[in-house]
C-alpha cells in the first residue's frame, strides 16, 4: 500500500507526540497543514482507493482524472483558502443491517470526501493521543480482531457478566454543539473549526453522517468521555495485575465485562449507572429493548462484531470461550453469493469464480480467528454444490456431477477459493501511531 509522503508522515508523528506529551495543549495554525498540496494529494489518494459511488453531483474519479487531477485539487484548495468552499448535500442510501432493518449511509461528493480526508489526516494524530485502550473502531493500527480477542480473553479470566449495550441511532443523534466543543478543547483554529461546522451542518441539525472519511474520527471523539470513564473504573478497581472489569468498543458497538464473583455486584450496577449518566450528557439514547445484562455461566450468549460468544470448557476441563460466526453473518454472505450465481447463470464458470473468490476470502479471513469450523464447512459445501449445479446447467443436465468432477478438480483446475482453515488470533506488540 502506498504511504503518505515522508514530510506528511513526519508532521503527523510530531503532532501525535506533542499531543501525547502535553494533554492540555490546544493546537493552533492547523488549517495551514490541512490545505497543503501534499495533504490534499494523500486525501485524494485515499478517497480514490476506497472508490465508492459518486455523490449528489454525479462526479466520478474517472471524470476528474480525465479533466486533470492536479488542477481539480488546486481549485478545491483555493476555495478553502478564499472562504468560498461550501459542502454539497450528501446523497442518501440504505444498506441492510446484520441484525435486521436498514442502516442509512450518506455519500458525500468527491470534493467533500477530499476535504474531509484532509481534515482527518491532520486532526487524527491530535485525538489519537487522547483515545483509550478499549476503543478499536476505525483507528490506525487497530482492528476488529483485537477487540474480539480482548473480549474472549476477558471471559477466560472470569469476567462472565456482560453488559451488551445497544445505542439507538447513535450516528444520527450526535449533537453538533457538544462535538464541536470537544474538538475545541484541543483545536484553537477558527478557520478549521468553521470548515468542520460547515460539514456537520450540511448533514442536518444533528448527527454524523455514516459514509464520509471524517465521520469515524468524529464519532470516536464524541464517545471518548465514555471510554475514559470505563478506563477509570477499570483502574480504580484493579488489584495489582488483575482487573475486575473489561470493555471493548468498536464505533457504536460496546460491551462491558465484569467479574463473576458476587462481591462485584456493586461494580456491575455502578458501571451501568455511570454509563447512563455519561450517555445522557451526550444526548445518546440506550435501546432498552436490545441492551441486556448477560451471565455467561447460565449459558446465555451475546453478540459482538459478528461473533456469538459463549463460555465453554475445553476437553482438559479448562475454562474457555467459543466465539462463533453468527447465523446472520452466514445468511448475509450466502445471500450475496446467491445473487452472483443468479446474475451470472448463463456466463462461463470462471467469471462466477472470479467474483465469488474475493468475497469468500474476505469473509473467511475475518471469521477464521473464531470457532468457525462448522460454519466454514457449511459454506464450503454450499459453494461447491452451487458450482456443480452451474456446470451441469451449462450442459443442460440435472444433478451435481459428483462422478464427473472431483473436489480436487474444482479447487485446483478452476481455482475456487479453498483456504477454510481456522487460525487463532496472535496478538502483536505495536508501536505508537505515526502517520
Amino acid at each position: 500500500m502506498t504511504k503518505p509522503s515522508i514530510s506528511l508522515q513526519d508532521l503527523r508523528r510530531k503532532i501525535y507526540q506533542k499531543a501525547k506529551a502535553e494533554k492540555p495543549h490546544r493546537f493552533w495554525g492547523m488549517f495551514v497543514h490541512v490545505v497543503k498540496p501534499e495533504t490534499f494529494q494523500e486525501a485524494y489518494r485515499r478517497a480514490k482507493q476506497n472508490n465508492g459511488a459518486p455523490g449528489i453531483d454525479g462526479v466520478t474519479f474517472s471524470h476528474i482524472e480525465t479533466q486533470g487531477r492536479d488542477p481539480y485539487l488546486a481549485a478545491l484548495r483555493e476555495t478553502l483558502l478564499d472562504g468560498s468552499y461550501r459542502p454539497l448535500r450528501n446523497r442518501s442510501t440504505h444498506i441492510p443491517k446484520e441484525t435486521g432493518g436498514q442502516r442509512k449511509l450518506s455519500i458525500p461528493a468527491i470534493q467533500d470526501r477530499v476535504v474531509q480526508g484532509a481534515l482527518a489526516l491532520i486532526l487524527e494524530p491530535v485525538f489519537e493521543a487522547d483515545f483509550q485502550d478499549g476503543s478499536f473502531g476505525y483507528r490506525p493500527k487497530r482492528t476488529a480482531h483485537e477487540a474480539v480477542h480482548r473480549v474472549a480473553e476477558a471471559i477466560v479470566k472470569r469476567k462472565t457478566r456482560v453488559i451488551d449495550l445497544d445505542l439507538e441511532n447513535y450516528f444520527g443523534t450526535v449533537r453538533h454543539d457538544v462535538l464541536l466543543g470537544k474538538i475545541a478543547e484541543r483545536i484553537d483554529d477558527p478557520r478549521l473549526m468553521k470548515r468542520l461546522r460547515q460539514i456537520l451542518k450540511a448533514s442536518g441539525r444533528r448527527g454524523v453522517p455514516q459514509g464520509g472519511p471524517l465521520s469515524p474520527l468524529l464519532s470516536n471523539i464524541y464517545l471518548n468521555e465514555v471510554d475514559r470513564m470505563l478506563e477509570q473504573a477499570k483502574t480504580a478497581t484493579r488489584n495489582g495485575p488483575y482487573a475486575y472489569m473489561e470493555y471493548a468498543r468498536f464505533a457504536d458497538d460496546l460491551v462491558i465485562l465484569v467479574d463473576e464473583y458476587r462481591r462485584w455486584d456493586w461494580l456491575l450496577a455502578g458501571v451501568r449507572k455511570r454509563l447512563d449518566e455519561e450517555l445522557d450528557k451526550l444526548g445518546v439514547t440506550i435501546n432498552q429493548e436490545k441492551t441486556r445484562v448477560v451471565d455467561l455461566r447460565e449459558g446465555a450468549p451475546f453478540r459482538f462484531l459478528g461473533f456469538e460468544f459463549r463460555e465453554a470448557n475445553s476437553r482438559a476441563n479448562k475454562r474457555g470461550v467459543l466465539y462463533i460466526p453468527t447465523l446472520q453473518a452466514r445468511t448475509k454472505l450466502l445471500r450475496k453469493l446467491k445473487g452472483i450465481f443468479r446474475r451470472f447463470r448463463s456466463q462461463p464458470i470462471q467469471q462466477v469464480i472470479d467474483r465469488i473468490n474475493p468475497i469468500l476470502r474476505g469473509w473467511v479471513n475475518y471469521f477464521r480467528i473464531g470457532t468457525a469450523s462448522r460454519r466454514f464447512g457449511y459454506i464450503r459445501d454450499w459453494v461447491e454444490k452451487k458450482i456443480r449445479r452451474h456446470l451441469m446447467s451449462a450442459r443442460k443436465r440435472k444433478g451435481f456431477g459428483w462422478k464427473r468432477w472431483s473436489r480436487q478438480w474444482l479447487y485446483e483446475a478452476l481455482g475456487l477459493f479453498s483456504d477454510y482453515k481456522v487460525r487463532r488470533y496472535q496478538p502483536t506488540l505495536k508501536a505508537a501511531p505515526a502517520g
